[in-house]
């Protein structure tokens, strides 16, 4: 019953891949870098990785227990998607960038809400009912680790990617980020009034 399935982990981690676009993001990392932002991709992708696995196991008893639903969880990400998006459309910087808030921009926003968002965690929560937890978590490492390879790979694709492309290619996914976010938003509303 717990054994691994290799088509089920294929479509989980394909699943996933769609979920956390860390290709999509890589405007928004670069963007962070360049405000100067400590930037750790072990430290980002593990604490991705915590999150991912913490609400396999708990996250519906978890949100519970802050008096939150999963609804309300999928719309304070969504808003906070939607304005990272803003910021790559207009070229304008929402996010803090004191040097406290330095130490921990590998955790947010780049762990989360960008990597483990409220659409990757809820996400994992909706697999769980349908998949076995071995291939989910076998899905999450597959992802993980092409996640740190891509961060780890941040400078080498923005020397690679000249500025005005880079600066078309923000745009692009940040209109890409507002659309998801204004569609995670919307399912969660229609979730509010037509209650399972």
């Amino acid at each position: 019953m717990n054994s691994l399935v290799l088509a089920d982990i294929l479509t989980i981690t394909f699943t996933l891949f769609a979920v956390i676009d860390v290709i999509g993001g890589l405007p928004v990392i670069m963007g962070l870098k360049s405000k100067e932002i400590e930037f750790k991709p072990a430290t980002a992708t593990l604490f991705a990785g915590f999150l991912m696995v913490l609400f396999l196991f708990v996250g519906e008893r978890l949100l519970a227990l802050m008096g939150v639903d999963v609804q309300s969880f999928a719309v304070a990400g969504s808003i906070v998607i939607f304005i990272l998006g803003i910021e790559l459309v207009l070229g304008i910087n929402l996010f803090k960038t004191e040097k406290e808030i330095g130490k921990s921009g590998s955790i947010v926003p780049l762990g989360f809400p960008l990597l483990a968002g409220s659409g990757t965690l809820t996400t994992i929560m909706s697999l769980r009912s349908v998949y076995t937890i071995p291939n989910i978590l076998v899905g999450i490492l597959l992802n993980l680790l092409f996640v740190y390879v891509v961060l780890r790979s941040v400078d080498w694709l923005e020397e690679k990617i000249g500025d005005a492309v880079l600066a078309a290619f923000k745009k692009f996914f940040g209109v890409i980020l507002i659309a998801i976010a204004v569609k995670i938003f919307v399912a969660a509303v229609y979730m509010f009034k037509v209650p399972n």
